[in-house]
């Protein structure tokens, strides 16, 4: 389009977008995106959307996807990369966590990637609420936890378990054995189980009063 990053973000702010969904950011080194994601954009990439859009007042999210081959500290400097942002712009509603589901994907097989156990799911979640202290919401995501990962992750420091989904493809594609579909009234009793409160929100987290 020969249009600024900035440009077509206030077009699409000016056509009613408010809010953007944060993917794409894998992991924020360029050593291993070269290899795991080489056609997205760079790390000074992403991160220039992400300042760009809490510029203008548009609120993102942040997300990685850890359990491929990665290091541990390459983890920790994503972590402290999205914190750094926030510190600076105060733009992300939320962090993402996806685990990386290696069964049926070629990076798997050339690196001998083994799926990450429960436990260590759940102490990335803890890790990232601790690390980011600055976010106010980190996701559970059901789709690729399993409910009952995603809900005991609730104590571990996640507090929204997203979401209401009618079909998944691309997870259970690389070996996702979780279900695909999720009902509200399923949603809320799996929060009410785990001792807490559901609450219907909105992309900006503001509650839904039905």
């Amino acid at each position: 389009s020969g249009l600024t990053i900035r440009e077509v973000l206030q077009q699409l702010q000016a056509a009613g977008l408010s809010s953007l969904p944060g993917g794409g950011a894998e992991i924020l080194d360029d050593s291993i995106r070269e290899i795991i994601c080489p056609n997205k954009a760079s790390s000074a990439e992403w991160i220039n959307v992400v300042k760009t859009a809490h510029k203008l007042g548009l609120h993102t999210n942040a997300s990685i996807l850890y359990g491929h081959i990665e290091t541990a500290e390459q983890r920790l400097h994503h972590l402290f990369t999205i914190r750094d942002i926030q510190d600076e712009t105060g733009g992300f509603n939320a962090f993402i966590p996806f685990p990386f589901y290696p069964q049926n994907t070629k990076l798997a097989q050339m690196y001998h990637i083994k799926p990450l156990t429960a436990w260590e799911n759940l102490k990335f979640i803890a890790i990232a609420r601790l690390v980011l202290d600055n976010i106010d919401h980190i996701k559970a995501f059901w789709i690729m936890l399993s409910e009952e990962i995603a809900q005991l992750s609730l104590a571990f420091g996640a507090d929204d378990l997203d979401g209401t989904v009618g079909e998944e493809k691309i997870i259970h594609a690389a070996g996702a054995k979780t279900g695909s579909l999720m009902t509200r009234a399923r949603l809320s009793e799996i929060i009410n189980q785990a001792g807490y409160v559901p609450v219907e929100r909105d992309s900006l987290y503001n509650p839904i009063i039905n």
